[in-house]
């Protein structure tokens, strides 16, 4: 058993956060040590998440390089790749992290350099459903983009093989491998053919 004040500053850094009361803030889960685990931060709560699986990373992984290069030959703006986290409400503070995300060229213009999270949702967030993941808290987190400002929300679900496009809380449209997947006015010029995201 482990006494109280064993440990590593930061072991002991991370008990003190995650053991006390008040909200945590985007602040300070920015500067959280290192403890292998991803966290995202739900109106002041700590969420742990384990790493991703490989059927979740590497599907994430060819959506996120499919919408980069159209992105970045157009000049559209910029896209993230996983775990970079957007501040979409504060006080408190809720950090979210998508599995891809766009930021329009006009967006990136307007706010200016950033050294933390992203203030504001992206244009464009992108989800990879994982086997532990329950499909409330899919949809819950899907809405919570699109209620946070995002245009499009993407959920890519490796074992049914689809992605359901929300476009609002009442446009949402299910894509199977036959359809082509389109970004509209969100990413102008950007489609791709589902079967591929699953190829």
């Amino acid at each position: 058993m482990m006494r109280a004040g064993r440990g590593s500053p930061k072991e002991r850094s991370l008990r003190t956060i995650t053991t006390r009361t008040r909200p945590v803030t985007a602040e300070e889960l920015l500067r959280m040590p290192d403890d292998g685990f991803r966290y995202e931060l739900v109106k002041g709560e700590l969420r742990k998440m384990p790493p991703a699986g490989n059927e979740h990373g590497y599907r994430a992984s060819e959506l996120s390089s499919e919408l980069r290069n159209h992105v970045k030959a157009n000049g559209l703006g910029r896209v993230y790749a996983a775990e970079t986290g957007f501040v979409i409400h504060s006080e408190p503070d809720t950090v979210r992290a998508t599995d891809a995300a766009f930021v329009s060229r006009e967006r990136l213009e307007q706010v200016g350099p950033v050294e933390g999270y992203w203030p504001g949702a992206p244009a464009l967030a992108a989800e990879v459903v994982s086997p532990n993941d329950r499909h409330t808290e899919v949809v819950e987190k899907a809405l919570e983009w699109l209620d946070a400002g995002c245009r499009m929300v993407l959920v890519v679900d490796p074992k049914q093989r689809n992605v359901t496009a929300y476009r609002s809380r009442e446009d949402i449209r299910i894509l199977t491998e036959g359809d082509t997947l389109e970004a509209g006015d969100t990413i102008p010029g950007f489609s791709l053919p589902v079967r591929e995201i699953f190829a």
